[in-house]
């Protein structure tokens, strides 16, 4: 396979400016789909600010500063127990009947604790009663060989398992929940909406971009907050934190961290993410304009990126992916530091079905990011390309262009952009969300020439 670095117009496809709205109908279907799933008298989510997809993808609500938690009980209850300050910010949930309770052990320390501070008496209030079966969905689930207790554990607040242990009156009346919203084939966050396919591409469409102004922006001086600022940074819901890392020759370019002071010198390594609601984007390269040796293996890891757009599809199990990119990627000597994939939606890493083995399948609504990380890299090099894709079949194709002509039209212009200037023409079940698709450049001081298949 023929890979050649050349200068590429990325064309404008536009850039969302206001998110789409996920209909109330939608959230009446996802709880109503949970409630059958799980099939608990109570069903209580668990979040806190940095844990905040299931709560969000049920309600549109997600808590500021404080832990929240959502019950669903019998009779169509649906209530937020919430502290202090997210009082008055639970009315912008989108599920309508919410109730909403106040608990002010959810609040900050320090803050006034004097009306309602004990969870467990807000249960009771709330109606849990003794007797009652409580499924509680966590931030993530245990695996069967995690964990070997005499009774289940959970990734949420211990004050919240206790309390909902009490309030039942038996400790094995709790069961996890967890993974009928996080499965990475029959989780609910698992195949989405034409609705949140929209709210998905406005997010990585935003974020692609402003990774883009970021690369085509470095300049040999320039301290690294400076290159971050023309991120412009509009105040986009973050499922991550900004990155921004470089290193010279013989340092490690520590892709995680964020920005700094330092100063960024031609040659250095460089790396940048940004993530909001829908998708991650990021690049990493050498602030320079030329290097024969790096160039060598950014065509190797290139040839692995084809592999997973010319390898994924509809019905394509996680393991297929998975063995396609890396045996790709080994005939460079390189590997993927992690899944070369997973779901992704208002928080980063949701689960991912493309691990070795794996027999769980590719779905229609399935949000993906493309997250294939080449490693081992030496210090002072850094390479990589993410970006966000959704998978559609024909129908939801035709729903997603009837409700949402101008994410369409984007969608439709990027896939074209893939396949003649790129060189890669994926299944038409694949959705390009970003604004940058396949566009990787390995030289960020000639951020114009990018990588495509001759």
């Amino acid at each position: 396979m023929a890979i050649s670095l050349r200068t590429v117009r990325i064309p404008d496809f536009g850039i969302p400016l206001e998110r789409p709205t996920i209909p109330a109908a939608i959230y009446e279907q996802r709880i109503t789909a949970l409630k059958a799933r799980v099939g608990t008298d109570w069903i209580a989510v668990y979040a806190d600010r940095e844990h905040n997809a299931n709560i969000a993808f049920l309600t549109g609500f997600e808590p500021r500063f404080e832990e929240a938690l959502f019950l669903l009980g019998p009779g169509d209850l649906r209530i937020l127990v919430v502290g202090n300050e997210c009082l008055s910010y639970a009315p912008l949930a989108g599920l309508p009947g919410i109730e909403t309770m106040l608990c002010q052990t959810m609040s900050l320390m320090g803050q006034d604790r004097s009306r309602r501070p004990n969870l467990l008496a807000v249960l009771r209030d709330a109606g849990v009663s003794r007797g009652a079966s409580i499924g509680l969905v966590g931030w993530k689930y245990l695996e069967p060989d995690e964990w070997s207790g005499p009774l289940p554990s959970f990734q949420a607040s211990a004050l919240v398992v206790d309390a909902l242990r009490l309030a039942a009156g038996d400790p094995a009346a709790v069961a996890d929940a967890t993974p009928a919203m996080m499965h990475p084939e029959q989780g609910l966050r698992a195949v989405v909406d034409a609705h949140q396919i929209a709210a998905g591409e406005w997010g990585a469409a935003r974020a692609s971009a402003a990774v883009w102004r970021i690369v085509s922006g470095l300049r040999d001086g320039d301290s690294e907050y400076a290159a971050v600022a023309r991120m412009g940074y509009a105040g986009e819901a973050l499922n991550a934190h900004v990155m921004f890392a470089s290193a010279r020759a013989g340092e490690p370019v520590v892709g995680l961290r964020s920005p700094t002071a330092r100063i960024v010198r031609a040659g250095d390594g460089v790396t940048t993410a940004v993530s909001y609601w829908g998708g991650l984007s990021s690049r990493a390269g050498l602030a320079n304009d030329g290097d024969d040796a790096f160039l060598d293996v950014s065509k190797a890891y290139f040839r692995g990126l084809i592999a997973w757009y010319e390898t994924a599809d509809i019905g394509v199990t996680g393991g297929a992916l998975f063995d396609s990119v890396t045996g790709e990627l080994a005939e460079g000597g390189l590997e993927s530091a992690l899944n070369p994939g997973h779901l992704v939606g208002y928080d980063e890493w949701v689960h991912s079905p493309v691990r070795p083995g794996s027999t769980e399948t590719i779905g229609s609504g399935m949000p993906f990011q493309i997250d294939v990380i080449p490693v081992p890299m030496p210090d002072g090099w850094a390479l990589n390309c993410e970006d966000a894709v959704t998978f559609a079949d024909e129908e939801l194709r035709t729903e997603l262009a009837s409700l949402y002509p101008d994410v369409w039209e984007r969608i439709v212009a990027r896939r074209a952009f893939m396949s003649e200037e790129i060189g890669v023409a994926p299944a038409a079940s694949i959705l390009p969300l970003s604004s940058t698709p396949l566009c990787l450049p390995p030289f960020w001081l000639a951020a114009d020439r990018l990588l495509a298949r001759d």
